[in-house]
């Protein structure tokens, strides 16, 4: 895809959110992932290298429940900071929205355009029954939280199961909403707040992105969850949230301690 229709593309976010401009659109090099949603709408990505070679690297995945509208323009207001830090200490590669399809539609839904969470569809053990199951029983069948009919039958989760491990990330920040906490998987130690958000393990969910990638894969995971999904933080939010994130990022992402791996809903 051209970096011209990449643009096209990306204005649409700023069609769609209050806190995103069209600038953010026009000087960004946003580029197609390779894959694409549901119904065809282009996953974008946007890398950050860092300043040396061999540095960490940081995925950064925004929207993965397309109605969750604060995780998407938060990831550009991150974006705007990340412009302006020197030297930049990582090589940060981000998708503001994983599910364009559901942020996109009049009604932004949490779901894909097939009605699956994506967040419920990545490849965890036993699956296959888990997944069911815990649908069935836990959320009795709720139509918001299906895994789908198989691990990784949907495009989007096949991207960025792909790009796990085409960019092979050191840490992985996901962003959700509206629970209000931090919550973490995976080794290292997590941090105990990220601005006014805490710590809270929410637990492990078959076929989660925390699971998969924090559990089974080893890769931290960072998720933030901020308080209103309609929502941004206020200024001063944003930032203390931004500066604990780089701090942690500083200073735990190259002490691989074990920890307790938690994922979030």
């Amino acid at each position: 895809m051209p970096d011209t229709q990449a643009r096209e593309h990306c204005q649409k976010y700023a069609d769609r959110l209050g806190s995103v401009y069209v600038s953010d659109c026009q000087d960004d090099r946003f580029y197609f992932s390779g894959h694409s949603s549901v119904s065809g709408e282009p996953i974008l990505l946007r890398d950050f290298p860092a300043s040396q070679a061999d540095a960490p690297r940081v995925l950064v995945v925004g929207g993965i429940h397309g109605d969750e509208l604060s995780s998407i323009s938060i990831v550009f207001a991150w974006m705007r900071e990340l412009k302006t830090l020197t030297p930049q200490p990582f090589h940060w590669r981000i998708t503001p929205s994983m599910n364009p399809d559901g942020l996109l539609r009049p009604d932004a839904q949490r779901t894909n355009a097939n009605g699956v969470d994506l967040n419920r569809n990545f490849p965890t053990p036993n699956w296959e029954e888990e997944s069911r199951k815990y649908w069935v029983d836990r959320t009795h069948r709720n139509p918001r939280r299906y895994p789908g009919p198989e691990p990784l039958s949907e495009p989007e989760s096949r991207w960025l199961f792909a790009e796990i491990e085409k960019f092979q990330p050191h840490v992985i920040v996901a962003v959700h909403a509206p629970y209000g906490i931090v919550d973490f998987d995976g080794p290292s130690i997590p941090p105990k707040k990220l601005g006014h958000l805490y710590l809270n393990l929410l637990g492990t969910y078959p076929g989660s992105l925390g699971n998969y990638a924090g559990v089974v894969r080893g890769i931290p995971v960072v998720t933030v969850e901020l308080a209103s999904a309609g929502s941004m933080p206020s200024a001063r939010q944003q930032d203390k949230i931004w500066q604990d994130l780089l701090t942690w990022l500083d200073e735990k992402i190259n002490q691989p301690t074990q920890h307790a791996a938690k994922d979030t809903p």
